[in-house]
């Protein structure tokens, strides 16, 4: 596919973790395709300057480049690159090389740059062919640039992507402070102010508040209403007179007020201290936020876009626009770079003209999302009228980092809504024994930063004790269950939904939220946990972890030896998955055949995967699945209200919580049977399978890449408007 093509990759602006991840997918799928692929130096000051700053790529050198932060082929501003001249000799440079597709890695100013480059340069050429720096027959070969853009960027600002490269490792840098930082003011009851970057993007802060569950954001989409500051101190008071010991609060740095003036942490932390006499400390985050090894969500979102880039450049004709390759939900998608540069312009404008709501809407569905999940959760109080509903929250199953966030939330949207909420103690086994007490808004305080699950959980089904849970939904007077768990809370509550027809106590809304580390539940793309459980694997063991053995299992021991210049291997299992070839086997295999070549070494995580504090995303995931969950609940109950009494034994009563593709969406139990395999414990159809191409691909396999879901361009504003 990519025989006699050339490509060009360069990172621009500011570093973002996962950029290297992104570089290296980009050079190794460029290889395998046959093409040749030259990393730029430097950016596009590498690019004008041409020389050692152009130098052709090889397998091996992008080898240990996935796991590290920043950017190893380097990033630099570049004036010259801003006028004609400048890019005529960095299309000269190009042209020279025989490179007609280019993959730049960077912000929005670096993407405008390259769509800049392309859109002139035909005149480039023609200028190089007058100056006699180029011949017409390279002019001929090389007559068209193809551009395709990845955006890096830890601010997560760019239109059209619900994520870019660098956030998710930003968010981790930014939780680590945020949950040190808990611990001091706890202890001395002080009130801390934390700084985030976000001149004029508020994702950060917006996420981080949603994750550490601060007790106000100031974020530039959204300035606060006038007298702010009199709410924020009756917000701060009304939560030390509930026994909260701290308080937080999260400012990005390009939070303004109402008449454009802006928003420090210098200036709330005077307020505060003035005006309530706290004990305050302002904390400013930096460029701490841009360090450290990417998370593996960066390193598998910027693995994705890479290969996904390639194909876009390959597959681009003259005609094609230059394209920005885009996370919609799960899905990558492919963009019209101009089109989503527009619409990241036209937040801005929005916000200097006083239209924040168009604002909010414009940054995008995830960002949308995540403001209207914070406004239910803060600066509310509970209503006064109660909806006399009862809503029990059980967790099934093994424990996982993100169960408590989701508790949080479902519990305080549930207080919010007027109903009455329910801790369930030990999973079904507590709902058969009545184990179950109420749950008031301080009960689930401090909980989203817990890993674990504090109600307790279990493994039991209900099928063997149908009939004592049954009893205690009619003693506590139970009319909605919110399950969340792994495949045992999907057939515990298949089992439920089956008795129905039996015990007429159990016709109750219910709805599943999935929550483990093995992400196996039907209906949901992603399980609250297994991002955690993946950091834990790519930092806490690989990142120390040096195996000197093969990457490949199936190949002859020859290929052991280790002939080219990549001096380490790793091999991963999974647990269950031969029963012959176990660990010790392939170990003592290795061992053996590799004795005077390498060494073996072998480590086995175990339940390390399931604990630790949850990851950013597993803490924002699990906030809003719980919210989502809730307010679901609470439509269907006056759905089901009947004579006086709620009833609900339609399929569409009983749903599983899950994301799907690009949107979360419930979907009933009893429709997911089907794509389920019961023995196996997991869905049938599994998207993460079709990854495996790819990471053989990049660990140098010879097998076929599937081409048969390539993405397809779309359109940011007509999506937009649809969304």
């Amino acid at each position: 596919m990519g025989a006699g093509r050339a490509i060009a990759v360069l990172t621009s602006g500011g570093d973002a973790q996962g950029m290297n991840a992104a570089v290296r997918a980009t050079v190794r799928v460029g290889i395998y395709t046959g093409a040749k692929v030259y990393f730029v130096h430097e950016g596009y000051q590498g690019l004008v300057d041409g020389g050692d700053n152009i130098r052709q790529a090889t397998w091996e050198s992008v080898s240990m480049m996935l796991q590290l932060g920043g950017t190893v082929i380097g990033s630099a501003r570049c004036q010259d690159f801003r006028s004609k001249e400048g890019r005529a000799k960095a299309a000269c440079n190009l042209v020279k090389l025989g490179i007609t597709n280019l993959c730049v890695i960077g912000g929005d100013g670096s993407l405008t740059g390259a769509n800049e480059f392309r859109n002139e340069w035909s005149e480039l050429l023609q200028i190089l062919l007058k100056a006699g720096k180029i011949t017409a027959e390279e002019a001929k070969r090389s007559s068209h640039l193809n551009i395709v853009g990845m955006v890096g960027s830890i601010d997560n600002d760019f239109c059209g992507t619900d994520m870019t490269i660098g956030t998710d490792s930003a968010l981790h840098r930014i939780m680590e402070v945020v949950d040190a930082i808990t611990t001091t003011a706890q202890s001395h009851q002080r009130a801390f102010i934390l700084e985030v970057m976000g001149r004029h993007c508020g994702y950060l802060a917006l996420v981080t508040a949603l994750a550490c569950g601060a007790d106000w954001v100031f974020i530039p989409e959204m300035p606060p209403d006038e007298g702010w500051e009199d709410h924020l101190c009756r917000r701060l008071t009304y939560q030390r007179s509930i026994g909260n010991r701290l308080n937080v609060i999260i400012v990005a740095e390009g939070a303004l007020d109402l008449h454009g003036k802006p928003i420090t942490c210098d200036i709330i932390k005077n307020l505060v201290t003035k005006k309530l006499g706290f004990d305050t400390r302002a904390t400013v985050l930096g460029h701490v936020q841009r360090g450290g090894t990417p998370s593996a969500f960066d390193r598998i979102l910027g693995s994705r876009m890479g290969v996904e880039a390639v194909m876009a450049l390959l597959e681009a004709t003259p005609n094609t626009p230059a394209c920005v390759v885009s996370l919609s939900g799960n899905m990558a998608v492919r963009l019209p770079l101009m089109e989503c540069v527009q619409v990241t312009k036209e937040v801005t404008t929005a916000m200097a003209e006083g239209r924040f709501e168009e604002a909010v809407k414009l940054r995008g569905k995830s960002f949308e999302n995540n403001w209207n999940t914070y406004k239910l959760l803060a600066h509310v109080t509970a209503p006064d009228v109660k909806s006399n509903i009862n809503i029990a929250i059980l967790n099934v199953g093994a424990p996982c980092a993100g169960m408590n966030a989701a508790v949080r939330s479902a519990v305080r949207i549930g207080i919010l809504q007027g109903h009455n909420m329910l801790a369930v103690h030990d999973g079904f086994d507590g709902l058969a024994n009545g184990t179950i007490e109420p749950m008031a808004w301080g009960y689930v305080g401090g909980w989203t930063g817990k890993g674990g699950s504090d109600l307790g959980t279990k493994r039991s089904l209900p099928a063997s004790m149908i009939e004592e849970i049954s009893l205690n939904i009619a003693k506590f007077n139970i009319h909605a269950l919110v399950i969340i768990g792994g495949f045992e809370a999907f057939v515990g509550g298949l089992e439920l939904v089956t008795a129905r027809e039996k015990y007429e106590e159990l016709c109750i809304p219910l709805v599943v939220i999935p929550a483990t580390v093995s992400n196996n539940v039907p209906g949901s793309d992603f399980s609250i946990g297994a991002d955690t459980a993946l950091n834990t694997i790519t930092t806490d063991w690989l990142q120390g972890l040096i195996v000197y053995i093969s990457f490949c299992l199936f190949l002859t021991i020859k290929r052991l030896k280790m002939k080219t210049t990549v001096k380490r291997g790793l091999i991963l299992r999974n647990e269950k998955c031969n029963a012959n070839y176990t660990t010790d086997f392939l170990f003592n295999l290795y061992s053996e055949e590799g004795k005077g070549v390498f060494d073996c070494r072998k480590n086995v995580l175990g339940h390390m995967q399931q604990g630790g504090t949850p990851t950013p995303f597993d803490r924002n995931f699990g906030t809003k699945m719980g919210a989502k969950a809730v307010l679901w609940l609470t439509d269907k109950l006056k759905e089901c209200y009947r004579h006086g009494r709620i009833f609900a034994n339609t399929p569409d009563s009983a749903c599983v919580l899950g994301m799907k593709k690009r949107a979360m969406i419930f979907q009933p139990l009893s429709d997911l049977k089907e794509d389920t395999d019961f023995e196996h414990r997991i869905p049938k159809t599994q998207w993460w399978l079709k990854l495996r191409p790819i990471l053989k691909i990049l660990a140098k396999y010879k097998i076929s890449l599937d081409t048969s879901e390539t993405a397809t361009m779309e359109h940011v504003i007509k999506k937009r408007g649809t969304v």
